[in-house]
């Protein structure tokens, strides 16, 4: 008898413990305060880490990495110091958009605005300027502390590749792969998703920049046992 094959969301749990036995505990989002997080997640859009660090150290030296420091420093000012990150006419002022939310709706507190329903904030931030789903779903995650699933570039590979979902726009999309990812820790204790989603979203994004590339690099991949599930005939694109 033929052994059945696990359930993409099964597969993708499976991806989870592969990955955290290869890399261990990511620890990510590498941020000292929830306002850094929240600059980095808009920072990091179509752009590399390297060059977020780059804005970062530039917003601390001018002790603008503060809600206070992002009120006072003009978008001109903001827009210099954030250039590394590319984008800045348009990440200058939806950083700036971000904070006069925050101001107007919410006393300027990041407390206040994390203590609302989930799907208020994520509506409340998905209607500011310069935020995608991916963006808004990192804040509420990583700076807000929502057990919210994200996506990215990465997994979307991963789960493609590895024939999780078909190689359609609607079966890869942002949306199904949340869904995907919030049914395969679907099992684990509610109190323990928060975390698990922020270290999973982490690994995904250590084995991407590692193997799951443009071009993918398999050799060593950690995610190579999970091939023998996998019905692709051909090397991986």
């Amino acid at each position: 008898m033929t052994e059945r094959k696990p359930l993409p969301a099964k597969r993708l749990r499976m991806m989870h413990d592969l990955l955290e036995s290869a890399y261990g505990a990511q620890g990510w989002w590498p941020a000292k305060t929830r306002v850094e997080v929240i600059i980095g997640a808009y920072l990091t859009q179509n752009t590399s880490w390297l060059a977020v660090e780059r804005s970062l150290a530039n917003l601390r030296e001018h002790k603008a990495m503060t809600l206070r420091g992002l009120r006072n420093i003009s978008v001109q000012d903001l827009q210099e110091l954030i250039r590394p990150s590319g984008f800045q006419t348009r990440k200058g002022p939806a950083l700036k958009a971000f904070v006069s939310m925050l101001d107007m709706d919410f006393r300027g507190s990041i407390a206040i605005l994390s203590a609302q329903p989930t799907e208020v904030v994520r509506r409340r931030l998905l209607a500011l300027p310069g935020v995608g789903p991916e963006t808004a779903d990192a804040i509420l995650l990583y700076a807000l502390g929502h057990a919210i699933p994200m996506a990215d570039e990465y997994l979307r590979r991963i789960v493609t590749r590895h024939g999780l979902a078909g190689t359609d726009r609607h079966s890869s999309s942002y949306d199904s792969l949340v869904q995907l990812t919030r049914e395969a820790f679907s099992k684990d204790e509610l109190d323990s998703h928060r975390h698990l989603f922020g270290e999973f979203h982490a690994l995904t994004v250590a084995v991407g920049k590692l193997h799951c590339r443009k071009v993918p690099q398999c050799d060593g991949c950690p995610l190579v046992k999970d091939l023998a599930f996998c019905s692709l005939k051909r090397p991986l694109t």
